[in-house]
């Protein structure tokens, strides 16, 4: 098995620390608000990564924290009118329903910040006692970035070249720029907690420093997070572990791609940040589930009304090769497409190549249900197991078919209605409204075709 390292930026074989057990932190969620889009991506990632690693045999420890103290949430909090323990408590309720949804599975150990101070504390003291920290006079305490001299490895980047400002917080108490914080002074009223250095809260990095400590060891085999945390997050938990244990923090580095959304980054300011319930309103949670792992999980993933369109395609012709047929799993003679399946996933988990050859078993399903009967139920048996790997083709193949059908629940005169009221807006110069009624009916699997004779629209059937 092939993995690639984001710290040594190859890929490498991945041999374990303990022969037939894998130890895996991922950064979790900060829980002030709903999860969007791209953490929906990191959880099916890395859920779809442990099922793998446990598929291949593997005893997995998956570990992924919550943040549950943090400066958003404490605005969040004081925002709301209420506590930050009603806060968080209302948003990993939500977490887990959208982690459900999604068929992701709960990781082994879910650790909260605030149920490791004592951790944190300990943590802290021992990069003092080292001098790899310093606290100021305002009651923070800060690490020293430059002592810690294989700083920037991760992110191949060198101390010179990093400017303050930027990316680095500026403050007077400060020795250096780059200096960030470990420990934070209580201010009046925030919550806070006892310390050597005076009532205060853990900063963001050293949190999970301690956490994936504490629960896997000084050392390792795993470390996964989104793309946007490599720097300073997972920089700064290199310096801060390695500094107080003296030992490799993490063997193996692993980053989910981002998620664009129509091309553009995800963002609240372009009017394009979806959260997972805002998506799963109107799509099958199976269907942005296929769309999160069709593309490799490095990869950036582009959410659009196509994009949907086109796995929920995906899911129409498998859940179709399915439908009539009672599999069963304890067929043999089957062992070149487990093969070329594990050969796929094997390869830093190619969860593309892996469909394909879910792809290829369909289409032989299709052809068995008619040319050789008896053997379509070991084929749809075959196809059900290597899917589950994925967390694909859960579903009763009717209940998934029938509610695909419902997505195309307009008349004619409906349509028709719809084709008009996109010639009115597009006479009004509205594009925008134009384009959002044709991406509504692409969405609905009804694809509108222009020409100088008019308009006109046909149901595409699934491939």
């Amino acid at each position: 098995m092939q993995i690639y390292n984001t710290l040594t930026r190859r890929k490498e074989p991945f041999i374990p620390i303990v022969t037939g057990k894998v130890s895996m932190y991922v950064c979790g969620m900060t829980v002030y608000d709903y999860c969007h889009l791209g953490h929906a991506r990191v959880m099916v990632a890395f859920d779809v990564i442990t099922r793998y690693l446990r598929h291949r045999g593997y005893d997995v420890t998956y570990v992924r924290n919550i943040t549950d103290i943090d400066d958003k949430i404490l605005k969040r909090a004081e925002e709301n009118g209420e506590t930050i323990d009603v806060l968080t408590e209302r948003m990993i309720d939500a977490m887990h329903e959208d982690e459900a949804r999604l068929n992701v599975l709960p990781p082994s150990n879910e650790p909260r910040a605030t149920g490791h101070i004592g951790d944190i504390i300990a943590m802290i003291e021992t990069l003092v006692e080292k001098g790899f920290a310093y606290p100021a006079a305002n009651g923070d305490v800060y690490y020293r970035v430059r002592k810690f001299t294989d700083y920037g490895k991760l992110n191949n980047r060198q101390l010179d070249d990093m400017r303050s400002g930027a990316r680095v917080e500026v403050d007077v108490h400060k020795e250096d720029p780059l200096d960030f914080v470990l420990w934070k002074a209580a201010k009046p009223t925030e919550a806070h907690w006892p310390s050597p250095w005076g009532d205060g809260r853990p900063g963001w990095h050293i949190e999970c420093s301690a956490m994936s400590t504490c629960c896997l060891g000084d050392t390792f085999d795993i470390h996964g997070g989104g793309p946007d945390l490599t720097f300073p997050h997972h920089e700064n938990e290199i310096a801060q572990s390695e500094a107080a244990t003296g030992k490799t923090y993490v063997n193996t580095w692993m980053h989910a791609g981002a998620v664009r959304v129509n091309q553009e980054k995800m963002s609240k300011s372009l009017g394009n940040f979806f959260t997972i319930r805002d998506v799963l309103v109107e799509h099958d949670p199976e269907v942005v589930r296929y769309l999160l792992v069709a593309s490799h999980y490095r990869s950036a993933i582009n959410y659009s009304v196509d994009s949907l369109h086109e796995a929920r395609k995906s899911l129409t012709r498998f859940y179709t090769a399915l439908d009539g047929v009672v599999s069963n799993d304890h067929g043999s003679g089957l062992e070149s497409y487990s093969t070329r399946f594990t050969a796929a996933m094997d390869d830093d988990f190619n969860t593309p190549e892996g469909l394909a050859v879910l792809f290829d078993l369909a289409r032989d399903l299709n052809r068995a249900k008619s040319e050789t009967p008896e053997k379509a139920p070991l084929l749809a048996g075959e196809l059900k197991r290597l899917a589950g790997v994925l967390g694909l083709l859960q579903q009763v193949p009717q209940t998934f078919l029938k509610g695909a059908q419902q997505q195309i629940a307009l008349s004619d005169a409906e349509i028709e209605a719809k084709i008009a009221q996109r010639h009115e807006a597009k006479a009004n110069k509205d594009f925008a409204q134009a384009d959002a009624i044709r991406d509504q009916l692409a969405s609905m699997g009804i694809i509108l075709k222009d020409s100088r004779e008019g308009t006109t629209w046909v149901i595409e059937a699934p491939q």
